[in-house]
């Protein structure tokens, strides 16, 4: 087998994807990385040509990283991109312009999808355990306990697949979610908008612009590549054929450009904002990921968002599990770790819909005054400038050690870890990440993590796929004089913010231990490795 689009099916695979989207995508392409065999099915002939999603964040790119593939797509983004909320008197309400690049990547970007996806698609080439197959449908499966049968229509003709697991990322009206009888729980927003892709930007201004104007709100999003997006409230009896056409469209960019005649137009279509939320992300050997499971309001930018979150949560476990490196309970805590905070960035975009796109002037003015007078407060336009309303994912529950309470031990525990800039063994400046892997990675500041553990803990984990690195200060890169067992690795921190990190940590220790998705799952100190050893080697179900 080897990857892209092709005619045949395989009979038997590891995993099976229903849909050829992002999520889809970004999931096959981590378990091609690690050799899974896995069957890529898109109802569709191609892929999708026309922009959904234009905003990419710091942990998006962070995981196309680790796919290799992120330099390919930030080519086809505009980093740091502003996005500013207007009163309908002009005035800046609210701007949210982060800096940071905790995460190695600016945290706020616009993009252009189809060309993202067309990268995600185009990375599969590299294995050949993945096969993808346009055109093909899955019209019936059935959970058997120790595998999943798929019945598949391609060409005219029925096939028939086993899987040991299946992905539905086959969006919003997922038939997989539906065939599991899943509750698709919340709401469908009554409010609708018109989604306008223009090329040659005929505005110009660079950022993102929402404009909450109550006679009719509207957004201004410059994309790379010379487009920009407009996007328009539609109202109750506006229909979507008087909006999408010629004269309709003229109308509405009369409202942002001098002269609308002008304006090179690529499509225009209307969407409705959804609120929904999956009961559960998995039932028995099926799973469901990105729009299957969750639809969010545009507010945020965080669908897109969400859903790679998902694919490198899940990505990462079923290639683990794949590879009989850990047991199947793994898997239990995909849904465990990425449902409460998927509601929670629905949560999010919903209240921010509230705020910003009301219809009434009388709400409009009180918002516009209270908003200018707490921009007015240092502490609180920091608050939305640094992007800190955010909810970044904590796991409480699911791969990281606790406590003998059942709380989660360490203050860094659950969370994403940083990645700055290291000096490697030949003295190359690397991203954190691009030395790490995609496997476990086990770091210790000063010294080599395997020093504390036992031999029989270091093949546990060496079978686990973990690798070993010891963090020295740069001044000492090349000349390290503490001890180095086989195995390890000194990388030099090459900008210090390693050595902030852990001396932040205080006493929760000096070893931690990171996902593959490069959140930390525990911190020890060095005399307590090997008791913190010992419980993460169960979190994380290891065989063995």
């Amino acid at each position: 087998m080897a990857g892209r689009s092709k005619t045949s099916l395989p009979k038997k695979v590891d995993v099976v994807i229903v849909g050829a989207g992002p999520v889809g995508l970004t999931i096959a392409n981590f378990l091609g990385a690690r050799g899974v065999w896995t069957l890529v099915l898109e109802q569709r002939d191609e892929l999708i040509d026309y922009p959904r999603g234009v905003g990419m964040d710091d942990e998006c790119l962070r995981s196309f990283q680790a796919i290799g593939l992120a330099d390919a797509v930030a080519a086809n983004t505009t980093p740091d991109q502003k996005m500013r909320f207007v009163t309908m008197h002009g005035q800046t309400l609210a701007s949210i312009e982060p800096k940071t690049r905790v995460f190695g990547w600016p945290r706020r970007n616009s993009f252009i999808q189809p060309m993202v996806d067309r990268i995600l698609y185009s990375g599969l080439d590299r294995f050949d355990s993945v096969t993808t197959l346009m055109g093909a449908e899955v019209t019936a499966f059935q959970d058997r306990g120790d595998s999943v049968s798929l019945d598949i229509s391609h060409g005219g003709k029925t096939a028939q697949v086993e899987a040991r697991w299946l992905v539905g990322c086959d969006g919003g009206r997922s038939m997989v979610r539906k065939e599991l009888g899943i509750d698709f729980e919340g709401v469908t927003d009554s409010t609708r908008w018109v989604v306008i892709d223009l090329h040659d930007d005929p505005i110009g201004r660079p950022g993102s612009y929402l404009h909450c104007v109550p006679e009719r709100p509207y957004v201004s999003i410059a994309l790379p590549h010379g487009k920009r997006r407009v996007e328009f409230m539609v109202f109750d009896t506006e229909a979507e054929e008087t909006l999408c056409s010629d004269e309709g469209v003229r109308k509405l960019l009369a409202r942002v450009m001098p002269r609308p005649e002008d304006a090179n137009v690529m499509r225009s279509r209307v969407y409705t904002h959804n609120a929904r939320l999956a009961r559960q992300f998995q039932k028995g050997r099926v799973f469901i990921a990105g729009d299957a499971a969750h639809l969010m309001p545009v507010w945020q930018g965080q669908g897109y968002n969400s859903g790679i979150r998902d694919a490198t949560n899940l990505g990462w476990k079923l290639a683990m599990v794949a590879k009989g490196e850990a047991r199947e309970a793994l898997l239990d805590s995909y849904g465990v770790e990425r449902r409460d905070h998927a509601k929670a960035m629905i949560d999010l975009s919903v209240t921010a819909g509230k705020i910003f796109s009301p219809t009434s002037k009388t709400v409009s003015w009180l918002r516009d005054k209270l908003g200018l007078l707490m921009n007015a407060i240092p502490p609180v336009k920091r608050y939305f400038v640094e992007m800190r309303f955010k909810p970044m994912p904590r796991y409480r529950d699911g791969v990281v050690m606790k406590t003998a309470r059942g709380e989660v031990q360490g203050s860094a525990t659950g969370k994403m870890f940083p990645q700055p800039n290291v000096l490697d063994a030949d003295g190359a400046r690397r991203r954190l990440d691009d030395v790490l892997g995609l496997d476990i990675a086990i770091l210790s500041w000063g010294n080599d993590p395997q020093l504390f553990l036992k031999p029989e803990e270091r093949e546990r984990w060496s079978k686990l796929g973990a690798r070993f690195f010891a963090i020295v200060p740069d001044t000492q890169h090349g000349g390290f004089q503490g001890n180095i067992l086989p195995g390890t690795e000194v990388l030099s921190d090459a900008d210090g913010a390693l050595h902030e990190w852990f001396a932040d940590q205080g006493g929760d220790g000096s070893v931690v231990f990171l996902r593959p998705d490069r959140f930390v799952a525990g911190i020890a100190g060095p005399q307590d490795v090997g008791q913190a050893s010992n419980a993460l080697l169960n979190a994380f179900h290891a065989v063995n």
